[in-house]
């Protein structure tokens, strides 16, 4: 269904195409071996997995054309993940002691030395410098050239019924830039499609939902319908708002006023700034002031791969953002960074004009892919963009993923990246009950199982049904252990993948998600009869969690004073077991006590002219993942409680 999709970059592309993985990435590793050639530096991991002896087809003409990006690792990279990790810990003497911009470029950005002697080692070799930043050069030229330069091969291989071109070895840099390269795309070109569009596609396709509905969780059950655990269960929610999801993660008095949330996402809606005002509008919520949503976004002509990325499914997701920012932290400031794509360099590109401008301190990024699909280089990149905003006090937050332990959609168990990465706060998810008067009632990890009314309505056929979608979580098989999480995941977690190292476990906190107990969003869509028009549907996701929990830092933010959280992983495990979370488990009412909501959808998804669909939802059911007391794999060290907020304030003589 429309509101349970996967909100991420995998879910919006072909699979088979893969175009989120635009090239490997090639971390400038000074790894001595035996196998490095003289006054050359080995750039590990270059040639992809698929690159094998029998899928070659021989060697790529000399002649054909190729485009890269050279990331700089800047002047001292070392120094930046010291520093980076030095000022986000509350134990550090160097905590919240961070850098402008300027002084973060200053200190650790590459130096024009640097870019220089890239730049004439590229020329030397043939290939020409088509753009230069301060994170990375753009190059062209011919194959025989990009052989030169990098001392490696390029092959022609069989994947997937195409052809790409891909090193035949590892590739390599000159020793004397002093690993000045951090890493390279675009040696191989495997998946890369993209197109040229000078605009944006209509809206997406409308979804409306249903009903009936329950006004409050749990306040409309109807009794001619099957039983389920022993009771009828009631009706969803048509979709909450502001005030319930402020209740039930304790906003208090606190709105972020005085705070900036950046959302990053690919495109960018043509009716965000009409939809978010008619929600906040309808909903009874704050209006919003002038110039408090802004948008940083390429020029008309500058998109590309819109077929490949499906551009308009992204709408709804900038739409699901920016109102649930701006629905749990009313004053903050909000500016969305709209990549050129859904691929990992424009993703990338979009990150990095956060950071290079401190547009915010708070980043929220509901987009990811698995991490079998992340190569190390390909996360080096991503990392120093990460380190880079943490010495600035800039806190990343990406959603855990919505297929659970991901075998439902990839086969085998998987966590989601860039989630994974032990530099960003991971955003797992919850199904949420909201009782009268805004009352907090519980919550469990978010997992579904769906079964369908029976033909002659009198059971729940298949019951509980099969699992359809639920948080992500689980084991890294890429990152060790960060030391925020020693002491608080269990080693039945951190080893679960066998070995005796200890592996980052997702997500890190949780809110909101499960679709059934999901949000109220305001979108215009495109309805069958063609028109576009605005509509108001329920949407959830980890889509949904990540921004709840940028909102709910907003608030932490004002209530420190205004001082930046940063990047805020060491803070958030230092707050485990306290008062300041719901420690969410998969049986909130009891041990083996089921819970359940009843679905009404139309069977076309915009009216009743081809009938209705009733289908029971239970709830705590992630694949393999489970939501127990203490830290898990669905909801990491719960979602935020009563003091959260409140536990950020300095305290009094400070």
């Amino acid at each position: 269904m429309r509101f349970e999709r996967k909100r991420t970059r995998a879910a919006l592309v072909a699979t088979a195409a893969l175009p989120l993985v635009a090239g490997a990435l090639v971390l400038g590793a000074q790894s001595a071996t035996a196998d490095q050639p003289s006054g050359r530096q080995l750039l590990s991991g270059t040639k992809p997995a698929w690159a094998t002896a029998q899928a070659d087809k021989g060697s790529t003409s000399d002649s054909s054309k190729v485009t890269v990006r050279v990331y700089l690792a800047g002047r001292d990279a070392k120094g930046l993940a010291a520093y980076a990790k030095a000022v986000s810990d509350p134990s550090s003497a160097a905590y919240g002691h961070y850098l402008t911009a300027a002084q973060a470029e200053s200190r650790y950005g590459a130096t024009k030395a640097q870019i220089a002697a890239v730049t004439h080692w590229l020329n030397s070799s043939g290939l020409k410098v088509t753009g230069t930043s301060r994170h990375y050069l753009t190059v062209s030229g011919q194959v025989s050239a990009a052989e030169k330069a990098f001392g490696t091969q390029l092959h022609n291989y069989a994947k997937s019924g195409h052809t790409y071109h891909a090193p035949t070895g590892t590739a390599s840099a000159p020793s004397d830039l002093n690993g000045a390269v951090l890493a390279v795309s675009g040696l191989d070109n495997a998946p890369r499609m993209a197109t040229h569009d000078e605009t944006l596609p209509p809206p997406e396709d409308a979804f409306v939902n249903s009903g009936p509905f329950s006004t409050y969780y749990g306040s409309n059950t109807d009794k001619k319908l099957p039983s389920a655990y022993g009771s009828k269960a009631p009706y969803t929610i048509k979709g909450y708002a502001g005030d319930e999801l402020r209740a039930a993660y304790g906003a208090g008095k606190y709105t972020g006023k005085g705070v900036t949330v950046a959302i990053t996402d690919a495109y960018a809606s043509p009716n965000i700034a009409s939809d978010s005002a008619k929600l906040a509008k309808d909903t009874g919520g704050q209006k919003y002031r002038k110039g408090q949503l802004t948008q940083v976004v390429p020029e008309a002509d500058g998109y590309n791969s819109v077929d490949e990325c499906g551009a308009s499914g992204w709408y709804g997701e900038e739409s699901l953002d920016v109102e649930s920012v701006h629905a749990v932290a009313p004053d903050a400031n909000i500016v969305y960074v709209g990549a050129k794509s859904c691929f990992d360099d424009d993703l990338m590109d979009s990150l990095s004009t956060v950071v290079d401008g401190r547009l915010a301190t708070i980043v929220t990024n509901s987009w990811g892919d698995v991490e079998a699909n992340q190569t190390p280089e390909l996360a080096a990149a991503y990392d120093q963009i990460f380190q880079q905003g943490a010495v600035e006090g800039i806190g990343f937050y990406f959603s855990s993923g919505d297929d659970g332990d991901d075998v439902i959609s990839g086969g085998v168990k998987d966590v989601n990246t860039p989630a994974n990465s032990d530099w960003v706060t991971s955003v797992g998810g919850t199904s949420l009950a909201v009782g009268k008067n805004d009352k907090y009632l519980w919550e469990t990890g978010w997992g579904t199982k769906r079964a369908p009314l029976s033909d002659d309505g009198k059971s729940w056929a298949g019951f509980p049904g099969p699992f359809t979608s639920g948080a992500g979580g689980g084991t890294s098989k890429t990152y060790a252990q960060p030391y925020y999480q020693r002491g608080v995941v269990p080693d039945s977690l951190s080893l679960a993948n066998g070995g005796t190292t200890k592996m980052r476990v997702e997500p890190d906190i949780a809110a909101v998600a499960d679709p059934t107990t999901g949000f109220l969003v305001g979108e215009t869509m495109t309805f069958p009869d063609g028109t576009a028009k605005y509509n108001e549907y329920r949407l959830g996701g980890t889509s949904l969690a990540s921004p709840v929990i940028a909102g709910v830092q907003a608030l932490a933010e004002q209530a420190r004073g205004g001082i930046p959280i940063g990047f805020a992983n060491p803070g958030i495990y230092d707050k485990y077991g306290t008062s300041a979370y719901h420690d969410v488990t998969d049986h909130p009412l009891g041990q083996g006590q089921g819970i359940a909501n009843v679905r009404v959808d139309f069977a076309n998804s915009t009216d009743a002219s081809d009938g209705l669909i009733t289908s029971l939802r239970s709830f705590g059911l992630d694949s393999t993942l489970s939501a127990t007391v203490g830290y898990d794999n669905v909801t990491g060290v719960g979602s935020p409680g009563k003091d959260y907020v409140k536990s950020y304030k300095p305290a009094k003589g400070r």
